[in-house]
C-alpha cells in the first residue's frame, strides 16, 4: 500500500523548526533535526518557498517564515508539497472485470466515498494552525 508522502511531516518539521528557533534554521541545523540528507531539506524548503511560506537567505543562510504561525495551516503545508498526485489521496486499481458486477460498480461506489474521505482530512488539516502544532512542544 502507497503512503502519504513523507514530504508533509517532513515540511511541518521545517515550518515548527523556523517557527520555534528563527535564529538558528539553516539547513544543516534543520536537516540534523529532521535527521536526513540536506538535500532533501533543500528540495522541501524550495516547495515551501515556492508557495510563499518561507524565504531563504542567500549567502549565510538560514530561513524565516513569511507568513505568521497562526496564518499557516498543516492544510497550506500540505499542498505546498503535493503529497497526493493528481488531486487524489486514493487511488484505486486498475481494469477491473466489467463483466463482474462488483468490478463494473466498484470505482464508481468507492470513488464518493474515498472522496468525502479526503475532503474530511482536507478540513481538518485546515482547522490547525501552525502556532496551535507548536504549542504542544513545550
Amino acid at each position: 500500500m502507497k503512503q502519504i508522502s513523507t514530504r508533509f511531516s517532513i515540511a511541518v518539521h521545517i515550518l515548527s523548526l523556523i517557527a520555534v528557533s528563527p535564529n538558528e534554521c539553516t539547513g544543516d541545523y534543520i536537516a540534523g533535526s529532521v535527521n536526513t540528507n540536506p538535500v532533501i531539506v533543500r528540495r522541501i524548503m524550495g516547495m515551501l518557498k515556492k508557495a510563499g511560506l518561507i524565504e531563504v537567505r542567500p549567502g549565510v543562510g538560514g530561513a524565516f517564515l513569511r507568513k505568521e504561525p497562526e496564518q499557516i495551516t498543516l492544510l497550506d503545508i500540505y499542498h505546498a508539497v503535493n503529497v497526493i498526485e493528481q488531486n487524489q489521496l486514493f487511488r484505486l486499481h486498475e481494469d477491473p472485470n466489467i463483466a463482474c458486477p462488483v468490478g463494473r460498480n466498484i470505482e464508481n461506489v468507492l470513488q464518493a466515498e474515498l472522496r468525502e474521505a479526503q475532503t474530511a482530512m482536507e478540513q481538518r488539516l485546515g482547522q490547525t494552525t501552525l502556532r496551535q502544532l507548536t504549542a504542544k512542544f513545550v
